[in-house]
Order: C-alpha cells, then sequence, then structure tokens
C-alpha cells in the first residue's frame, strides 16, 4: 500500500474506450430477436414433440427451443463483436 504503483500494472497508461458497447437500444433490439426467434422456434420444435400430452409438448417445446435461443443469442452478440472490430479496422488502417 505505501509502494507507488508498478507502471506497467496501472490504468492511467489503458485506452479510454470510444463509446459505450452496449446501448439501450442495442439491449431493446437484443430482446425483441431473441422473443421472436423463441416464438419461431417453439413453434416448430413443439410440432417434433412424440407426445399427445399437452404439458408434455409445452415442456420439450419449451426447453428445445430455450437451448437454440441461447445459441442464437451468442451468435447475434458475436456477430456485434466482429462488426465493431471490421468497423474499427476499416476506420484505422494502420
Amino acid at each position: 500500500m505505501d509502494n507507488p504503483e508498478d507502471p506497467a500494472f496501472s490504468c492511467a497508461g489503458m485506452q479510454q474506450q470510444e463509446s459505450k458497447l452496449v446501448t439501450p437500444a442495442s439491449l431493446a433490439l437484443d430482446a425483441v430477436l431473441v422473443v421472436l426467434f423463441f416464438i419461431y422456434m417453439y413453434s416448430v420444435v413443439s410440432t417434433h414433440v412424440p407426445s399427445k400430452d399437452h404439458r408434455m409438448i409445452l415442456l420439450w417445446g419449451g426447453l428445445g427451443s430455450a437451448c437454440l435461443t441461447g445459441v442464437f443469442w451468442l451468435t447475434v452478440q458475436m456477430f456485434r463483436v466482429v462488426v465493431r472490430a471490421q468497423r474499427a479496422a476499416a476506420r484505422d488502417p494502420s
């Protein structure tokens, strides 16, 4: 505590972010896309549940759709990161 900070671990030399990475608009868009994807996937998956019991169709259709929706959410986030990196590389051609 009494020793000065090592310059290698100092935050002062780190580059500050230019803009916020997550905005309320991007969160709202992601939420809408994820909900729409879940509804679409449920309509597809629930027809493939081998049961006549409505509760089992709801359960397994929902669980299958939730897994696929989680993968979709990860894909959307990875797509945003790649697009942001490509735009940054186009602006700074060094």
